[in-house]
């Protein structure tokens, strides 16, 4: 296939490109002309290029010049960020979903979610509830204009919440002591942001996943904080000094902090405290990535962990 990345240069973006290139596909990256002299994006683009990418200049400033990289490609995998700590540009999708709608031609637009599945967020604690709210308008542009989809739930990304044992701001795992979020028994889902991208290359093709949601849920990586600090305290075999944080006071917490951190621990809340990425079943509008992909060799937690030793 030929696929265009957009948001190529950043954290998830460098993995769908060369995920992409790895499974063979003709592959085509945005180059926005935003950039201007961020050498590091440049570099990074230079070396998707060396490796047997095509760039592509484009900018969200001018319509024509999207249509027409829309119009070089089948499918188009958007990995723009949408997290507050970083950069939040998830409605610029709406740009480009009325390149696509013009166009005419793609088959299967991936665009940028990759967490938590918005449509099961209408309750979300402010600040954090925008990014669901900004990916369900791009949902709803999407499918007003019967744009063909695969939306991708990937859930924890094992980076941010495997390394930290959980814990909020910490992306090491300490040899001394953890903070449980609550009784650390409520079950998440992790999964190491190498196999995300793989199992979006193989399901952006695929018929079983044309206009439905895809879960990314490796059996062996449901698991409740108290199981990941169990793996790290048997790879140093050593037991963690453990305290607790309750609910309510880590709301209170929350409530001091400002807008991009309260977005975050909002999510958290969420995960650890309410399971949200656990408490329901996939549907009929819905399929389970490693269930259609059991070739797909997943990462587990314990060997993700072994990194830090």
């Amino acid at each position: 296939m030929k696929v265009l990345v957009v948001g190529g240069t950043g954290y998830m973006g460098k993995r769908i490109v060369k995920a992409s290139l790895a499974g063979g596909h003709t592959t085509y990256v945005l180059r926005r002309q935003e950039i201007g002299v961020d050498i590091e994006k440049l570099q990074t683009l230079l070396s998707f290029k060396a490796d047997g990418a095509r760039l592509v200049e484009a900018s969200f400033d001018d319509h024509r010049s999207l249509v027409e990289a829309v119009q070089l490609v089948d499918i188009i995998v958007s990995a723009i960020s949408g997290v507050h700590f970083r950069s939040h540009h998830i409605l610029l999708q709406l740009k480009l979903v009325q390149a696509i709608k013009e166009a005419g031609n793609i088959k299967r637009f991936v665009p940028s979610e990759f967490g938590i599945d918005p449509s099961k967020m209408s309750h979300a604690l402010e600040p954090g509830k925008e990014t669901f709210d900004e990916k369900m308008r791009v949902r709803k542009a999407i499918e007003d204009a019967n744009i063909p989809f695969t939306y991708v739930s990937a859930n924890c990304f094992a980076g941010y919440f495997v390394g930290g044992l959980c814990q909020p701001g910490k992306i090491t795992p300490s040899w001394e002591s953890v903070s449980l979020l609550g009784d650390g028994n409520v079950r998440a889902i992790f999964v190491d942001e190498d196999d995300i991208a793989a199992y979006t290359i193989r399901m952006m093709n695929d018929p079983r996943t044309l206009n439905k949601t895809v879960y990314i849920r490796p059996p062996e990586n449901i698991l409740s904080q108290r199981q990941v600090v169990g793996h790290w305290e048997k790879l140093i075999n050593r037991v963690l000094e453990k305290t607790s944080i309750s609910g309510e006071n880590f709301l209170t917490i929350m409530k001091g902090m400002d807008h991009a951190q309260q977005a975050g621990l909002g999510h958290y809340y969420h995960i650890f405290y309410e399971g949200c990425l656990t408490n329901f079943d996939i549907g009929d509008d819905g399929e389970e990535a490693s269930e259609l992909y059991p070739e797909i060799n997943y990462v587990r937690v314990d060997e993700y962990l072994k990194r830090y030793l």
